[in-house]
């Protein structure tokens, strides 16, 4: 299952082999595997797409911890009550005001800037409806945060999630998000092919 992804040095750890277990337990039950490899880095920005269920939010769980990976990402603030709250806490979770939106990238790049050693993990679509255009927030904060971009593709055809490739924000933030929203279409397909 996770027997093709090699570890990298410089990812950050969670440390927790018990959870490890876990999260391999749960992913092989959910009939899920991985692929690629991981980038040897200790500060870089995770974009899954699609995200079109909360089922990938599961799945991705799984995957994250059966990787021993400590992963941030950034969840509406609306979702951290009891008792949920220490859960999305545990896992990495950073609430976030959707309704200060200017001000979320710079929250997000202060937290790549304060932390040694962070993964920030975005769904760059911001909802789990099929969208025609994704938000630029995230290629913003790469650029701003000098944090290369990891491109993690769900196929619910196959049960596989493909660690793809890593990318550099151009600084033409819409230009650039197009095309990696219709590299990844055309590559993936979520969890819910029906929204698709």
């Amino acid at each position: 299952m996770t027997a093709e992804v090699t570890i990298p040095a410089q990812m950050p750890r969670r440390g927790t082999s018990g959870w490890q277990k876990f999260g391999r337990w749960l992913l092989r039950m959910l009939g899920w595997r991985l692929e690629g490899e991981l980038p040897d880095a200790p500060r870089i920005m995770v974009i899954l797409a699609p995200h079109t269920s909360n089922w990938d939010f599961i799945v991705g769980v799984a995957a994250i911890l059966s990787l021993d990976m400590r992963i941030s990402f950034l969840m509406k603030k609306e979702a951290f009550f009891w008792p949920c709250k220490n859960l999305f806490m545990g896992l990495g979770a950073i609430p976030v005001d959707r309704q200060q939106a200017t001000d979320v990238v710079g929250q997000a790049v202060e937290w790549l800037h304060t932390h040694d050693k962070v993964w920030l993990g975005i769904t760059p679509e911001g909802t789990r409806s099929r969208v025609q255009r994704w938000k630029t927030g995230f290629l913003r904060i790469a650029e701003r945060a000098d944090v290369p971009v990891l491109l993690v593709g769900m196929d619910a055809t196959r049960k596989v999630i493909i660690l793809d490739k890593l990318v550099r924000a151009n600084g033409d933030h819409e230009q650039q998000a197009e095309e990696i929203r219709q590299y990844m279409n055309d590559k993936f397909i979520g969890i819910c092919p029906q929204n698709q």
